[in-house]
């Protein structure tokens, strides 16, 4: 029986991948992926961030451009991994296992390199192009920015409707809540059962796309103390500060990921409502891909009696 039921912060974070999930806990994480044949793989490794390997993860603003940076690189490879498993990709059957992993590196690099330059271009340039063409009906320098802000918003929530019109994003989308649904139970207090997991909301403070909002909201207050007149410039500029933004947004998100306060909450509504579109309820063994991911890098029970005050004395308790 635990002996209080508030929110504790458990330190494990992830994302969807291709029918399945990725968790991390520090520098472990663990891909659990459902087969074609209905089994679960999973995989464990290690990944030590750059933060972590340069000593910069106690430093506040600086840290957060490695982690955005690790994230994508970590995400990449747990994408790569689960798309192994459903296709010819699989390295092990290939007749030159090592070149064939060296090809799929430099691929990997190569699909970050674009798709990294491909959302600037649409969500830092684009709205910078739009709200130029106003530029005739409007003189004042703030109002063009936040025209340019709403824009970027838009564009990007335009951006997550289309997608979600494809059916592998959509089950990509509930991969993702499944991958909510497993940290919300813990951090709630509750035994890791396919029951708790499926009671528990898929909404979540510490998402990534609460942290993309973020960065557009951050880049809206940057982008006011812009004042150059060439236009080159000013979108040199805007490229040039992205990762001043995703140090600032990292940590808002990271202190909203730790407390319950009401500005805090206030900060974190429009990413929960977000969520609301790039999230979606999960089936239950979409939730059982979940919480494997979770057991393969996280001993939760421990968690729960040290944060909670669980006595795990026999199997009744786990449906506490």
């Amino acid at each position: 029986m635990a002996k209080k039921k508030i929110n504790h912060y458990s330190g494990i974070g992830g994302q969807a991948v291709l029918e399945g999930v990725m968790m991390r806990n520090k520098d472990i994480y663990a891909v659990a992926v459902r087969k074609e044949d209905g089994d679960i793989a999973v995989e464990v490794d290690h990944y030590l961030g750059k933060a972590e390997s340069l000593g910069l993860s106690h430093i506040p603003f600086i840290r957060g451009v490695f982690v955005f940076w690790d994230s994508l690189v970590l995400g990449m490879k747990a994408l790569n991994f689960s798309a192994s498993l459903f296709g010819e990709e699989d390295i092990s059957k290939a007749k030159d296992p090592i070149a064939a992993e060296s090809k799929e590196k430099i691929a990997s690099a190569i699909t970050t390199v674009i798709a990294f330059a491909l959302a600037i271009g649409i969500f830092m340039v684009l709205p910078y192009y739009l709200s130029s063409l106003f530029s005739g009906y409007i003189r004042n320098n703030s109002a063009m920015v936040l025209l340019e802000g709403l824009l970027r918003i838009a564009i990007f929530i335009v951006y997550v409707l289309l997608i979600s019109c494809m059916k592998d994003i959509r089950r990509l989308f509930r991969y993702h809540g499944a991958e909510h649904k497993c940290i919300n139970c813990l951090e709630r207090g509750k035994p890791l059962t396919l029951e708790n997991v499926r009671e528990s909301t898929r909404l979540h403070k510490r998402c990534g796309s609460s942290f993309l909002l973020f960065v557009m909201f951050v880049s809206i207050i940057l982008f006011f103390f812009i004042r150059v007149q060439s236009i080159p410039l000013r979108i040199l500029i805007r490229i040039a500060l992205i990762p001043v933004i995703a140090g600032i947004s990292y940590e808002i998100i990271r202190l909203a990921g730790r407390s319950n306060n009401i500005i805090l909450r206030i900060l974190s509504a429009p990413g929960l409502l977000l969520q609301m579109l790039t999230t979606k309820e999960p089936d239950d063994e979409m939730i059982e891909v979940g919480m494997k991911s979770v057991e393969a890098v996280f001993d939760w029970k421990e968690f729960l009696s040290d944060s909670f005050g669980y006595k795990f004395e026999d199997e009744e308790d786990l449906a506490q």
